[in-house]
């Protein structure tokens, strides 16, 4: 049987071989533990990650030493906003401004912040998804100690204006802190107005099970660890780092600063390509988010008076597509994000989200629009529509 055709690349990416004969020598003869002071193994350990630490840097314009190696985004995350929390309540800044767009990590961990007396604030997105600098700016005051915004959105693909928040949580004397799980390697990304960003290493082509938060070094002293023990990762993350799993996210943020410009124009024009066709089926696609201010990869769009779930069963043998957030998939109830650029119910149970990426060639891309034309049509013959 054929592998159906992956187009799913929000939810993981595969991992690049380039990037799997990077690790492998570490699983291998290269098994020493980083922290071992005493011996060669560890010594060519403890070289090996802070190789990768200066290659996860040089993506996101940091400094090495702002690196923190984590599990993963999930850990990341809750490490920069209860990290930060304790610091926030001494100095009495109470107030948090979130996107209403948030992974439910992040989600979470504000639920968490405000059953502890935080007051969480959402900021208006509308239709395309987009936070407008100027709602930021009306809403900073003395209280707020915290600002949080995604880089690029894990189902509508939006990017945000990062920097120009950044400029105005720092005049007002806030924290900001950036999930950029997906924009990582797709969209070129900077430091310089964030104080927090948390990266993944299986959305770019590593592996799953290692991540990483940039911290800011005059933001590390205000950062509380979660995780106790032996001060590994300059105390902010205790536990044995695991040396190939953080020499394959250093060997995908390698790949991915080399590569990401050719591929963004690439996977643009295939995104193009897929929604053209659909298009020129006849079937009533609606976008979903900025048409143009989105990763280059995804579309997030619904057939009107079609459901979702229906048109994945149709075509799931040839073509591996989603719903939405891989992590709430089990969940049948309309997306947060889609609800909250001004989508009802049923449109927002209407969503396909597809992910194009590294893997993706353009017969994929026609294999792909054919199957799902055929889909909807059988499913509009089926309704006598």
């Amino acid at each position: 049987m054929t592998a159906p055709i992956y187009l799913d690349h929000h939810a993981t990416t595969p991992l690049d071989p380039r990037v799997l004969d990077a690790m492998l020598p570490w699983f291998k003869e290269g098994f020493g533990n980083p922290h071992s002071v005493d011996h060669a193994y560890g010594w060519a350990a403890e070289e090996a990650v802070e190789a990768a630490r200066r290659q996860v840097a040089a993506l996101i314009g940091a400094e090495p030493r702002e690196i923190v190696f984590t599990s993963g985004a999930t850990e990341a995350n809750n490490l920069a906003l209860r990290g930060v929390a304790p610091g926030l309540a001494k100095a009495g800044r109470f107030g948090i401004l979130a996107s209403p767009l948030e992974h439910p990590c992040v989600n979470a961990c504000l639920e968490a912040l405000a059953a502890d007396g935080f007051a969480v604030r959402f900021l208006p997105v509308g239709p395309a998804g987009v936070v407008d600098p100027a709602e930021v700016a009306a809403r900073l005051g003395p209280d707020v100690g915290l600002v949080t915004v995604m880089a690029a959105n894990h189902e509508i693909g939006t990017l945000q204006p990062i920097d120009e928040i950044g400029r105005l949580a720092r005049a007002a004397g806030a924290l900001f802190h950036v999930d950029a799980a997906q924009a990582a390697g797709k969209i070129p990304l900077s430091m310089r107005e964030i104080d927090l960003m948390t990266l993944s290493a299986h959305k770019l082509y590593g592996p799953k099970g290692v991540g990483a938060l940039a911290v800011r070094r005059a933001v590390r002293p205000r950062v509380r660890p979660l995780i106790l023990g032996g001060g590994q990762e300059q105390g902010l993350r205790s536990g044995t780092v695991p040396a190939p799993l953080v020499v394959g996210l250093g060997a995908a943020a390698a790949l991915a600063a080399a590569e990401m410009g050719a591929e963004a124009v690439r996977l643009v024009a295939h995104r193009d390509r897929l929604l053209a066709q659909l298009r020129t089926a006849g079937l009533p696609i609606r976008l979903h988010g900025d048409p143009a201010r989105r990763l280059p990869g995804n579309i997030n769009f619904r057939v009107e008076g079609l459901d979702a779930d229906a048109i994945i069963a149709r075509v799931r043998d040839r073509v591996a597509i989603s719903t939405g957030a891989a992590c709430a998939s089990a969940e049948r109830t309309p997306s947060t994000v889609l609800r909250a650029i001004g989508l009802d119910e049923t449109a927002a149970l209407g969503a396909l989200r597809i992910g194009l990426g590294r893997s993706t060639g353009e017969p994929d891309v026609d294999a792909a629009a054919a199957a799902l034309i055929e889909a909807c049509r059988e499913l509009c013959r089926e309704m006598g529509a």
